[in-house]
């Protein structure tokens, strides 16, 4: 059961939220919260797997709110859901840990698709959204391009070809088909490739794989072990 706390100023958002969530089998609402503050002290008070984040809220703020509960002991996975795709709130949520970023008017399936994926550890980032993250942390990352590709170079082979997939959007089920290898075996590769290249979250790593020019992976191939 992948418990979720869904965290929105308005009432109505998470009321929404919690009708679109009450049917799925595999989903529970454990908490709600208006504001950042409440946010992080529902998250101390519940294990809490998926976080859904309003980004603009008064006082504390779906981004500190991030950085706030990826620091728990038990940190949960935050999906950003907001009506703007500005660059700074996509670049800022994700450099406070957020592993998704949708904009509220996704269809339904979608966010409940993102729920699952970033809970198995993937990540989920709507297209334009995406585009724009990667615009801007090209542009910020340029002059740290030499280090990124000096961290991508301490990778083993099967590492980098994992971190070929991932900068792909594949989610570990796949890029375990495509390799030949197990699924817990990719997430293993994945929890080194992290901190190998000193981020937090796939999103991070694909960004730095791309900052690096790692070229994709070969198609209909797959690289010795």
């Amino acid at each position: 059961m992948i418990r979720t706390l869904i965290v929105d100023d308005d009432a109505l958002v998470r009321l929404g939220l919690c009708d679109l969530l009450d049917d799925e089998p595999d989903i529970t609402v454990v908490a709600q919260a208006a504001d950042g503050k409440s946010a992080v002290a529902q998250a101390e008070r519940h294990r809490v797997d998926v976080a859904l984040m309003d980004v603009r809220m008064p006082g504390m703020d779906g981004i500190a709110a991030t950085a706030r509960l990826r620091a728990l002991p038990e940190p949960a996975q935050v999906i950003a859901l907001t009506t703007f795709d500005l660059d700074e709130y996509v670049y800022d949520m994700i450099a406070a840990g957020a592993a998704g970023f949708l904009l509220k008017d996704t269809d339904p399936g979608e966010i409940i698709r993102a729920i699952r994926v970033v809970a198995a550890g993937d990540a989920m980032l709507h297209p334009a959204a995406a585009r724009r993250l990667i615009e801007r942390y090209h542009r910020a990352a340029r002059p740290r391009a030499t280090a990124v590709r000096h961290r991508v170079d301490r990778l083993t082979p099967r590492e980098t070809d994992v971190l070929r997939h991932l900068a792909l959007g594949a989610t570990n089920a796949e890029i375990a088909a495509s390799l030949s290898m197990r699924e817990s075996t990719v997430k293993a590769h994945v929890t080194r490739i992290l901190a190998t290249l000193d981020v937090t979250n796939r999103v991070q790593a694909a960004l730095c794989a791309r900052d690096a020019e790692l070229p994709p992976p070969p198609r209909g191939g797959r690289r010795a072990r």
